[in-house]
């Protein structure tokens, strides 16, 4: 079970996400996602503010992997899992809350990730290496 460790966290919060999915084809699709933001130790959420070509892989097969990057210290993280789409519920209310309150777009759905596996990026031997729970 991957978890996300209080380092990570840290890193999460001052850094960007980006967000990948594959349609049925195995098409990859890329795009920055700025309202990601951790949910709890096992799932990262976000505002699905555009309900494009994401949201739709998404809604098909739920493959996503996530990606903070920090290019000034050449470090960080890809959350690798599978995504539900919210558009009504408590998730997508929590959504609505968050978006108040940041002054950002109405969101389309709420997407929350159930993180699966965990890899580093940091810049090294070790890079595109799986963190285990050992480590």
């Amino acid at each position: 079970m991957a978890k996300l460790t209080q380092e990570m966290k840290e890193f999460m919060a001052e850094n960007l996400a980006y967000v990948a999915t594959v349609d049925q084809d195995g098409n990859p699709n890329i795009g920055p996602k700025r309202t990601a933001r951790i949910l709890d130790d096992e799932h990262i959420i976000y505002n699905e503010n555009t309900g494009g070509q994401t949201m739709r892989n998404l809604q098909d097969n739920g493959k996503i992997a996530i990606a903070y990057v920090n290019y000034e210290k050449l470090d960080g993280y890809r959350f690798v899992g599978h995504a539900e789409v919210y558009p009504d519920g408590p998730y997508m209310e929590q959504a609505q809350a968050w978006t108040a309150e940041h002054k950002k777009g109405t969101p389309k759905a709420a997407v929350v990730m159930k993180i699966e596996r965990i890899f580093t990026l940091r810049i090294g031997k070790y890079a595109g290496t799986e963190i285990t729970d050992a480590e």
